[in-house]
């Protein structure tokens, strides 16, 4: 079960309200790398995790912390949004000075939620489902938690560059800070699953599968104008797990062939010459 705290994990207190900011805050609460994606993707890992139980216990402790960083912003934006009314927006549009603040208000915090965050975008789009990763193997839902928070801390950092205002910077601060560690976190459970079933995902489908494939998993295929990609790790190296070398093919040939396809019924109302089908 859950149990909600009153007290926010970190302080939230900024200087003075800025609609502007807080449209552009929705971005790290409801887009798709916010705190709404991570919380729900590291939630539905846990929910749905098997086998060690550690890992389930961390997925579900960091997964609740983001149900707070998700408060955090909620309360951040309805602050930046204090005392924002349309009469304000109209008087903006008459000073360019408040305009470049006022104008930029995000019309839903007004009609919508009436001062208050929303489950969406900078731009007004919806939260989306689709937005999480949670696919049952642990090492490839642990890269993908260590995408998410490398986007997510990245653009906390942008925004932090975005305002002066020391009280919104210092929630921005922590909120770095954590997903600094949660970058660590991850890297070191990403290095453990490593060490105990290889690099590659899925562990569970060896490379000796792959049978008369095999030597396309070492080639790097040149397939743009230059050869500066020839000169690094990936093209002249060994693979990370040691099971082969490299091969830079600076002019790749084409192994398929042409595709031929049938041309459909003409119960499908479609266009199709059949007089010059190739299939002739």
């Amino acid at each position: 079960m859950f149990r909600h705290q009153k007290q926010l994990q970190f302080e939230v207190k900024v200087d003075r309200p800025d609609p502007m900011l807080a449209r552009q805050v929705q971005e790290v609460l409801g887009g798709q790398f916010g705190e709404m994606t991570v919380m729900m993707q590291y939630l539905f890992q846990g929910f749905n995790c098997r086998g060690e139980e550690k890992y389930k216990d961390m997925l579900m402790d960091i997964g609740t912390e983001e149900i707070g960083h998700v408060e955090m912003l909620c309360s951040l934006i309805c602050q930046l949004l204090d005392g924002a009314s349309p009469e304000d927006q109209a008087e903006a549009a008459k000073d360019p000075a408040i305009a470049a603040i006022m104008g930029g208000i995000n019309p839903q915090h007004l009609l919508v939620s009436g001062l208050g965050a929303l489950p969406t975008n900078a731009n007004g789009v919806p939260w989306n489902g689709a937005f999480i990763v949670a696919s049952g193997n642990l090492l490839a839902d642990m890269r993908s938690n260590l995408h998410a928070e490398s986007q997510g801390r990245l653009q906390v950092a942008r925004l932090y560059h975005m305002t002066t205002d020391e009280g919104v910077r210092a929630t921005f601060r922590k909120m770095l800070a954590r997903d600094r560690y949660h970058q660590y976190q991850w890297m070191a459970a990403i290095a453990e699953l490593e060490e105990k079933n290889g690099v590659v995902v899925p562990a569970s489908f060896p490379a000796e599968a792959e049978k008369e494939a095999q030597p396309q998993a070492y080639e790097f295929w040149n397939l743009s104008e230059g050869r500066e990609s020839s000169e690094g790790l990936w093209a002249t190296g060994s693979a990370p797990d040691g099971s082969g070398d490299f091969v830079y093919i600076e002019e790749p040939i084409a192994k398929g062939q042409v595709p031929n396809p049938s041309i459909p019924s003409e119960k499908l109302h479609h266009d199709l010459d059949i007089t010059k089908s190739l299939n002739k």
